[in-house]
């Protein structure tokens, strides 16, 4: 068994005991499990540049950002608007708030291509809505949370292009992008349907009732006094819109810079969600919207966020040791060593790439890992450009809700100021359902528009 699984379980070991037996916060523990992880390895000479790579990642800042603008944005009216437009048109379905997530969230992550920033974009609007509906606050959490990975799994999400690239490195000229993506929103389709049917049943587990009748604010008043509201989730939209229309006319003229200018776009977005929101609001909000005011919005922000940006920057200190060590390649060759068959393999490698999740950012592990788990299906019998569809499935997805690391419900949490082990417990129903689906798909045992045998 090569070492690199020693490095693994030191990781864990050190999570799990600072967590459930010295009852440290998991921040804290991550960042034990890095020196550990340093010590252990000997890497003690790099350890500024895995602390700088990690500084360079735009999910930390996302998350901070869009958690500071959400506790800004419910000293305005324009969320409250939001929120009733929804219940008056929603709210006489079982869990209706909770449908408008999965569906807004799955088209919002579509564009903008980041789970974390999906989950702060729409979540400001869902999941106060599915809160006030009656759903418990670390269900409203994981139904965004679960909803918004889509963003990783719809094209043109960055992660996609990574998993193509390993593709026509294995198979050149064989298959074409268009052919890729077709497929890929034919997988999606089955997980955007699996997600409805397993809210579905959690609504009845919570007993998420329709909204009483008198509860239930008029549509036509709803719409009344809060028609400008409406123009705030358009504002959000379309500058990613845009981007996603006009992506060759800025790859262009950018080049490498584009994923840079992408991140921009999605950092720059909390800040005009503020303004706009403020303006949206009325005179009323405008003059109350004083700096002490503001200043005392993000003052109370800073209690959530700090503790979820922390966790998430120590994670990529983590992965910044494994991928300079190469630990998912040896891992990988050590699987392939095997020859164990298609059936188990699909049984075996999402797990692992799961557990991988914990700890790793799914684009490094679909960069680094992308190549070696498509040619072990495909050596096995798989179809290679299924399995390559997979991939941001089965890291993407799963990265960002396995705990520890799981930026999608923290940033969730943020919002619905959640509790951490329910939110996390039902999380994991979540993600068992989401694997279950993702070796009923490798497998082949459903239809999928667009698959090239």
């Amino acid at each position: 068994m090569p070492r690199e699984f020693l490095y693994l379980a030191v990781v864990f070991a050190v999570a799990i005991i600072g967590f459930m037996i010295v009852k440290r916060p998991l921040y804290e523990c991550m960042l034990a499990a890095f020196i550990v992880l340093v010590t252990v390895t000997g890497t003690w000479a790099n350890i500024g540049g895995y602390i700088w790579d990690a500084l360079k990642e735009p999910t930390m800042y996302i998350i901070f950002v869009f958690i500071i603008s959400a506790h800004l944005l419910a000293k305005t009216t324009v969320i409250d608007d939001c929120i009733a437009i929804i219940l008056s048109i929603f709210g006489r379905l079982r869990g209706g708030a909770g449908f408008v997530s999965i569906i807004g969230s799955t088209y919002m992550g579509s564009l903008s291509g980041s789970g974390p920033g999906n989950v702060a974009t729409t979540g400001v609007f869902t999941i106060p809505a599915m809160i006030k509906s009656g759903y418990p606050p670390h269900l409203a959490a994981n139904v965004e949370a679960h909803a918004s990975t889509m963003g990783n799994m719809i094209p043109p999400a960055g992660m996609i292009g990574i998993a193509f690239a390993a593709l026509d490195t294995l198979y050149p000229n064989t298959y074409t992008m268009a052919q890729y993506w077709i497929l890929l929103w034919g997988i999606a389709l089955w997980f955007v349907f699996q997600r409805i049917i397993t809210l579905y049943f959690m609504c009845r587990y919570y007993k998420v009732e329709p909204m009483k009748k008198e509860d239930i604010p008029s549509l036509r008043k709803s719409l009344k006094y809060g028609w400008k509201a409406v123009f705030l989730p358009i504002i959000v939209f379309l500058p990613f819109l845009l981007t996603s229309v006009f992506e060759g006319f800025f790859a262009a003229r950018l080049g490498a810079g584009l994923s840079s200018f992408n991140n921009s776009i999605i950092l720059f977005i909390p800040s005009l969600i503020v303004i706009c929101g403020i303006l949206l609001s009325g005179k009323e909000t405008i003059k109350k919207m004083t700096p002490t005011v503001c200043f005392e919005g993000i003052e109370k922000g800073m209690s959530k966020v700090v503790p979820t940006s922390a966790l998430v920057l120590f994670a990529y200190f983590v992965s910044n040791v494994f991928e300079d060590l190469k630990v998912e390649v040896a891992i990988g060759e050590f699987i392939q060593s095997f020859n164990m068959p298609y059936f188990v393999l699909c049984l075996i490698i999402p797990l692992f790439m799961a557990i991988l999740g914990m700890l790793l950012p799914g684009s490094t592990q679909v960069k680094i890992f992308g190549g070696i788990i498509i040619s072990i299906l495909a050596g096995a019998g798989g179809n290679p450009m299924l399995v390559a569809a997979m991939l941001p499935c089965i890291c993407g997805a799963m990265h960002g809700v396995t705990p520890p690391y799981c930026a999608c419900v923290y940033t969730g949490m943020g919002i619905a100021q959640s509790e951490l082990k329910p939110t996390l417990k039902n999380c994991m129903i979540w993600v068992v359902i989401h694997y279950i689906l993702s070796v009923v798909v490798l497998l082949g045992w459903i239809p999928l528009i667009g698959l090239i045998k």
